[in-house]
């Protein structure tokens, strides 16, 4: 059996990062354009809502955005005025993120409309097809986070 040669187009790790740079780049020119709002801005946000208080380490262990990403747009939000930063009583040299109520009143705007995005990004899909598309991407999130297997760079 001949090896088989190295095409990045098909390369899968290549292709998941290629879509996955259209589509956050798509979705972050409309929350630039509407909310004045980039990514990692926006994911703090969602996650500070669905959380009600987390902490800046707790935000990029489940975004999976790098510590320094995390405290820039945090601070920008907290100058804003849509995060406030309260104290952490377990750990002194962390505080915890809660959305005020401007950030709470923005999350209201700009979670109708990613949800609206989303659906106009996969409207050629069926609900099964999506679900299928959403358990692979947890396996892979499972491979590649576990270390089970070595992920090969894109």
């Amino acid at each position: 059996m001949a090896a088989r040669t190295l095409t990045l187009d098909t390369f899968l790790p290549y292709r998941l990062s290629f879509t996955s740079n259209l589509v956050s780049d798509r979705v972050a020119s409309i929350y630039a354009d509407l909310f004045d709002l980039k990514i990692p801005e926006w994911r703090i946000i969602a996650v500070t809502a669905e959380r009600e208080m987390i902490s800046q380490q707790e935000i990029g262990q489940l975004t999976r955005m790098d510590k320094v990403t995390v405290s820039r747009s945090a601070i920008a939000l907290t100058q804003r005025g849509l995060l406030s930063r309260l104290p952490h009583r377990d750990d002194r040299r962390s505080h915890l993120l809660t959305l005020s109520a401007e950030g709470r009143a923005l999350y209201d705007q700009v979670a109708p409309k990613a949800l609206e995005i989303e659906a106009r990004l996969f409207a050629g899909f069926s609900e099964a097809e999506l679900a299928t598309f959403v358990s692979m991407l947890r396996r892979i999130d499972a491979i590649a986070g576990g270390g089970s297997t070595s992920a090969a760079a894109d």
